[in-house]
């Protein structure tokens, strides 16, 4: 159990302390937002943010070891999603308090928009050589 100034800290605290620091980035608040909106793969994120294909699997692996998202192979494909359970057991209501805090994000909007039209088929960087990005 991890040791704070003040002593031992709990679980619970130390958990929710990884949520707050994963989601206190702007970008891997946007990709909760894709996320929330459906099951994406690094590829897909890339192509509706904009962001790195480095960019966008660093915070993907921060928000699924902060135990925001859970992953799984389809096959090439490595797909995430809300992990509902761990999300809503845990923190009953913070999906409904990320979307609240990020509905009148333009930028949010947008990318949202981008997502409806990305695509995982073939490799991410030949397609993305395509949307000039």
């Amino acid at each position: 159990m991890p040791i704070c100034a003040y002593g031992q800290m709990s679980n619970q605290m130390y958990g929710i302390l990884k949520v707050f620091r994963a989601l206190s980035d702007e970008t891997r608040l946007r990709i909760v937002n894709l996320v929330l909106e459906r099951e994406c793969s690094v590829c897909e994120i890339v192509q509706a943010t904009g962001i790195s294909q480095s960019r966008a699997s660093r915070g993907l692996t921060a928000l699924q070891d902060a135990g925001l998202l859970k992953a799984r192979r389809d096959g090439l494909w490595v797909l995430y999603s809300i992990d509902e359970e761990g999300v809503t057991g845990s923190y009953p209501g913070l999906t409904q308090l990320i979307r609240t805090a990020t509905e009148d994000s333009e930028l949010v909007a947008l990318d949202r928009e981008r997502l409806k039209t990305a695509v995982r088929e073939g490799p991410c960087r030949e397609r993305l050589r395509c949307l000039d990005i």
